[in-house]
Order: structure tokens, then sequence, then C-alpha cells
């Protein structure tokens, strides 16, 4: 668990990274989500992370209600994305964080599928986010690794986050191959 602890870290910095890149402008532009843009893209993983601390405190979705619906990032979204990824990554590291049962939208699960979840979620969004600014669309090649290996062993089908996975070449690497996984075509 310690290894995928230091991967969500790895993934939170990658997603962070290009989140620190946008500039005004840049929040209307389109992404590989088809249904988002650079704003709903951060939004949605700001929200997130949101949720990480009350679902790691053992609350349920029903109690957590409605307090992060809609749009979260308000006027400061930069600011409003620090916090949430700081306060999450904060109850991650809490010592028994990762041994307990968390409840989700889909009913009970192992802090650490949850874990596993949002690492992925960081990494795959954080590829949308640097091709919907035009920078660096490289991960951290570790941490592809690692969720293309653990990606591999879901699964995956057209779903309310991802596209289906699509066709990959033989010579296609195994950044391009964990995007796939994840609908994404290059």
């Amino acid at each position: 668990m310690e290894r995928l602890i230091d991967l969500h870290g790895t993934a939170l910095e990658e997603f962070d990274r290009r989140v620190r890149l946008i500039r005004m402008t840049d929040w209307a532009l389109p992404t590989p989500c088809s249904d988002w843009d650079v704003h709903d893209l951060v939004d949605h993983l700001t929200t997130e992370q949101l949720w990480v601390p009350p679902l790691l405190e053992g609350r349920t979705p029903e109690e957590v209600g409605d307090r992060f619906d809609g749009d979260v990032l308000g006027e400061e979204p930069l600011a409003v994305w620090e916090v949430a990824a700081r306060e999450a990554r904060t109850a991650w590291l809490a010592p028994s964080a990762q041994n307990r049962t968390v409840h989700l939208s889909f009913g009970d699960a192992p802090a650490e599928l949850y874990l596993w979840q949002m690492t992925f979620d960081l990494g795959v969004h954080a590829w949308d986010l640097a091709r919907a600014l035009g920078a660096d669309e490289n991960l951290d090649p570790d941490l592809v690794a690692e969720l293309y290996g653990w990606a591999r062993r879901q699964d995956f089908g057209p779903g309310p986050m991802f596209d289906a996975p699509v066709e990959v070449g033989e010579e296609a690497g195994t950044q391009e191959r964990l995007l796939a996984l994840a609908g994404r075509a290059l």
C-alpha cells in the first residue's frame, strides 16, 4: 500500500503541474473529455478531492449530501484546487486511512480500491489537461506503468467517467496503451 500512496502523490503532482499552467483565457478550451472544457475538468478533479476527507472519515454519500454539487471552483479556482488537493492528500496520509472501508456511490469498497481509482483518474486527467493546454503530455513513466498494470485488470467499458477502450497498434508504448484503456485515441 505504501507504493500506492506514493503513486497517488505522483499522480496528484502531475495534475497539479498542469493546473498551474492554466491562464485566464484557457478555462473554456475543449478537452479530450467530450463534455468538459478545462474548467469542467478541473472542477471535476477538485470535487473528487473534496470528497476524500469525509469518505475516509467513514461518512456515506448520503451524509455528505449535496455539499459538493455545482461549480466548486468559484472565483479563485487555483486556490480552491490547492486546498482540496492538500486536504485530500493529508487524509490519505493519515495512519489508518488506507485500511478502512469507504462508502462510495456504488457501495462499500476497500480504501485501497478507492485510492487506485483516484490515482488513475488523476493520472489520465493530467494527460487530458495537458492535451487541452498544449502542454507536455508525458506522464511519469513509473506512474504510467503501475496504472497500466492495474487498469488492465479492471473491467473498463463506456461509463460515466471514461469512453470505451480503443485499439492501439503493436508499436504503442505503455502511456498510449494506458490512455487507450480510458478511451483516449492519440
